[in-house]
């Protein structure tokens, strides 16, 4: 009986020893590296048809571009399972794959802890206006003109998306004296929130002295913080995002950012990377990071892991131990158990 065969889509940093392993169950296939027209080709020609899962990631775009609807409607009937390495996956057409009936994992929970690290760094560096010392220090200007910045102890954190990364985020925050307050489509269970205050999305807007961005980039959530939302926060609030930049109007955060508005700002995530507006890159007081949440070696070999193990529970047992949210109850999906559609 032949092996079932998987495909990986770009490079492995950590784990390439853990997918040569898997050559005693399946048939490995590789598209290591390349351009989307060599892929696009590949797929034409039939070179995958035999496929049952594949590996990808937000970096392999480089290789073939997004999963559009294009590369979608290309991939071979034999495809059930799309295994993606990101916490993030707005470069997945969500629409197309569920018009295939193709399920989709990312990889919450390996990426957690050190993006919440990062959302808390980029927090006391804006309530600090940290960029204006630094770059002092480097120009041989000691201090430079930095003035006071502001203690988080006893201020209100909003929480705008209390996933793994917004709950790790919260329970970070809580040692440095915040109250912490969430807004989500639904209310958590009690044991999930760990004292944080469910509030409707205006009142955090209105209550909060931080405003963290933790939620996925969708068609809904596009541009969720815009003019609007801006006006409706309290004067001097300082926000962060460590999630999707296409999350804010990058042109109206600046606008209010320049006005006085917004006080200060933390972002490692901007919405036409790596191209960040010009009015974040000149005003000091927006601290910038160039996407590095997840940049350390245990995170990324985690989130390696995870999405292998995610290849192998597809092809040995036909389920996904971590489907995106917007699959999860879909008539042609069983949730995280069973097969899917039969298959396997």
């Amino acid at each position: 009986m032949a092996k079932p065969a998987v495909l990986l889509i770009g490079d492995l940093a950590h784990t390439n020893k853990e997918w040569s392993i898997l050559s005693s169950k399946y048939t490995l296939k590789e598209f290591r590296i390349g351009t989307r027209e060599e892929f696009l080709s590949n797929l034409k020609s039939g070179e995958y048809n035999d496929v049952i899962a594949l590996y990808r990631s937000n970096q392999s775009v480089s290789e073939t571009g997004p999963f559009d609807s294009e590369v979608i409607a290309l991939l071979p009937e034999s495809l059930k399972f799309i295994c993606h390495n990101g916490a993030g996956y707005d470069n997945i057409d969500v629409k197309a794959v569920n018009e295939r009936q193709i399920s989709v994992s990312s990889t919450p929970v390996a990426v957690d802890d050190a993006t919440a690290d990062v959302g808390i760094f980029l927090m006391l560096g804006a309530l600090r206006q940290a960029h204006i010392p630094l770059t002092a220090l480097r120009e041989g200007k000691w201090r430079g003109h930095a003035g006071l910045g502001h203690d988080p102890k006893g201020k209100t954190l909003g929480i705008l998306g209390m996933g793994g990364i917004g709950r790790a985020m919260a329970h970070r925050a809580r040692a440095f004296g915040l109250n912490i307050t969430y807004h989500n489509r639904s209310r958590l269970a009690p044991e999930l929130e760990g004292g944080a205050t469910y509030v409707s999305f205006d009142d955090l807007l209105a209550k909060s002295d931080i405003l963290s961005l933790n939620l996925s980039l969708n068609p809904k959530t596009r541009h969720i913080i815009s003019a609007p939302q801006l006006a409706a926060c309290k004067p001097g609030v300082v926000i962060v995002n460590t999630a999707r930049g296409g999350l804010i109007n990058e042109a109206e955060l600046v606008a209010a950012l320049e006005s006085g508005h917004v006080a200060s700002v933390g972002l490692d995530v901007f919405e036409e990377e790596p191209k960040i507006h010009p009015g974040l890159v000149k005003n000091e007081r927006a601290f910038l990071l160039p996407h590095v949440g997840t940049m350390t070696v245990e995170t990324q070999r985690d989130m390696e892991l995870l999405v292998l193990k995610n290849l192998e529970s597809a092809a040995d047992e036909g389920r996904l131990l971590t489907r995106i949210g917007e699959q999860k109850g879909l008539p042609w999906t069983k949730d995280d158990a069973g097969k899917v559609n039969g298959h396997l």
